[in-house]
């Protein structure tokens, strides 16, 4: 289903627009008999271009495809839609309704009805009766909840990520104020909360309490709907790491969301916190054929060929990600930066951070990340530092590994040979560490950036402990990919106090393991400047070096 055509003369309209397709592309989801493409991947065919169906059809994998147009006016709606074989381009069913504003909830279900009809596929009553239930009475509050949820579905691969979700928090809890009984509102609540949880940007237990009492609010309004059971495993993975529990919820979700990427994204994430590499990459492949054009869907699939180190892999992923959003300059740094991971070539990714600052300064900030990482790699005092003048606030966080910006600035004053604003800048990235720790001792992530930052500073005792206990809280059978990444910091903050063969025996676990811990970054990262030269060093690093 394609995005419909505005044709109100108030172009703020455009998401009253979005919000008819939505409810229409939404109930056609719910029906089990037919296989229904994601809105995500269709926003980018948005009206007013000349479509070519069949290509669309065909990038889309699908057969056929619905379009429309909304035209608002003087309290009276006018919605039209048809249906079109993109094989023939033949069109093989139109309808056009005209009337109250108030009765648009009850087009949207006969349009998704006749819709379904006209396939001649199957519908349950239990179908039937969702695509009927109305998701509220109040248009604004309508119009609030399809802004959040756009904010929420981009907000993964956005800079900064916390103010997309906090804005779109922000907009949820008007449309709940405006509504209390609207369900799909508090389903998108839980979702942000969990995200800005899961994610280390406010991993606190008022945040947790803040998804649990949107869930609870779900549950209440609709306890045995899809959205309940999957808002729920959601909140479990994110939340508590609760996997076993959550695939339960996921099953249950799946019963009347057969069309719902998420369920299987999430599927997928659980699967590889669990270390089911194969089964993982299959559930994100699924939810890729579901949504074929969500960049992030291709970014996390990379990611896992990044860990599995199946580098070919992930470049194709990531090829197929830029050629949907051609303009994402976070999807074209990460594939440069493929190389570095790689090969140890730091090239493709200095032209293009480059190539993108040229084309929009503004973009310096989605990837002041990678261009920080490369800069340290380079030994480039210049490029770090204007690579730290774009990092957002938030910091320089390593997958869920909340460091604070005070520590990117400790790292690129310590590769200057600025020891006074290094060890400065350490102090007040340790400092914002032990805060968190105070709030939530057994917050593994916050007590490695404790540990390292003791290590910087010379705390040889307080560094290994904390570290030792960071990698204690989430080992590996835990979780795949913290437990790696906390067994490499761990190596780090021993190469760091002097411990050189504890470095080496948790670098050479974390070597076997799959992760992000790669040749590039061994060859090339200052982190590891303390084993360079020796023997058992340069082994590990040929064990990851490109066959």
């Amino acid at each position: 289903m394609l995005p419909f055509e505005n044709l109100s003369d108030e172009k703020e309209n455009a998401y009253f627009t979005d919000g008819v397709q939505d409810e229409i592309l939404t109930g056609l989801s719910r029906v089990a008999d037919l296989r229904v493409i994601s809105r995500t991947s269709v926003m980018q065919y948005k009206a007013g271009a000349q479509r070519n169906l069949r290509e669309i059809a065909k990038s889309l994998g699908v057969s056929h495809v619905v379009e429309g147009s909304v035209q608002s006016s003087g309290g009276r709606v006018h919605v039209s839609a048809q249906l079109i074989d993109a094989r023939t381009d033949m069109h093989l069913w139109a309808e056009s309704y005209d009337r109250e504003l108030a009765d648009v909830f009850a087009i949207e279900s006969e349009l998704a009805e006749q819709i379904v009809a006209q396939l001649k596929s199957k519908l349950s009553p239990q179908e039937k009766a969702a695509i009927e239930q109305k998701p509220t009475a109040d248009l604004v509050a309508h119009d609030l909840y399809i802004r959040a949820k756009t904010l929420i579905a981009t907000s993964a691969f956005s800079t900064p990520v916390g103010e997309s979700l906090s804005e779109a928090v922000r907009l949820l809890n008007q449309a709940i104020e405006r509504d209390p009984a609207f369900a799909l509102a508090y389903y998108q609540l839980a979702q942000a909360h969990d995200q800005l949880y899961f994610g280390g940007i406010d991993h606190t237990p008022a945040r947790l309490a803040l998804a649990d009492a949107a869930i609870q609010s779900l549950a209440r309004l609709r306890p045995d709907s899809g959205e309940a059971h999957l808002a729920l495993a959601e909140h479990l993975y994110w939340g508590y790491l609760d996997y076993d529990h959550a695939r339960e919820e996921l099953k249950l979700a799946q019963q009347s969301l057969p069309n719902e990427p998420l369920s299987f994204e999430i599927l997928g994430f659980i699967d590889r916190r669990q270390g089911r590499w194969a089964e993982s990459t299959k559930n994100l492949a699924r939810a890729i054929e579901l949504d074929p054009q969500n960049v992030g869907f291709l970014k996390q699939l990379a990611d896992s060929y990044v860990c599995l180190r199946q580098y070919a892999d992930a470049e194709r992923v990531l090829d197929r990600a830029i050629a949907v959003a051609p303009k994402d300059s976070n999807a074209r740094a990460y594939r440069a930066a493929i190389e570095l991971r790689w090969h140890a070539d730091p090239h493709p990714l200095i032209s293009t951070t480059r190539a993108i600052i040229a084309e929009d300064p503004h973009e310096a900030e989605n990837i002041a990340q990678l261009w920080l990482e490369v800069a340290l790699c380079e030994r480039d005092f210049d490029a770090a530092r204007r690579a730290l003048a774009a990092l957002p606030m938030a910091g320089c966080y390593d997958d869920f590994i909340p460091f604070p910006r005070f520590w990117c600035e400790g790292v690129v004053a310590q590769m200057k040979g600025d020891k006074v604003a290094a060890h400065a800048a350490f102090i007040t990235a340790r400092n914002e560490a032990a805060k968190l720790i105070a709030d939530q001792p057994d917050y593994a992530e916050a007590l490695c950036v404790l540990g390292i930052a003791d290590a910087a500073l010379g705390n040889k005792e307080d560094a290994i402990r904390e570290g030792r206990r960071a990698a204690e809280l989430v080992p590996v059978s835990k979780n795949a990919i913290e437990g790696a990444i906390l067994i490499r910091y761990l190596a780090v903050i021993y190469a760091w106090t002097g411990e050189k063969d504890l470095a080496f025996e948790q670098l050479t676990v974390a070597a076997k393991l799959p992760g992000f811990l790669s040749y590039g970054e061994l060859r090339l990262h200052p982190y590891w400047d303390p084993l360079r030269g020796d023997p058992r060093f340069e082994k590990i690093v040929a064990s990851l070096a490109p066959k």
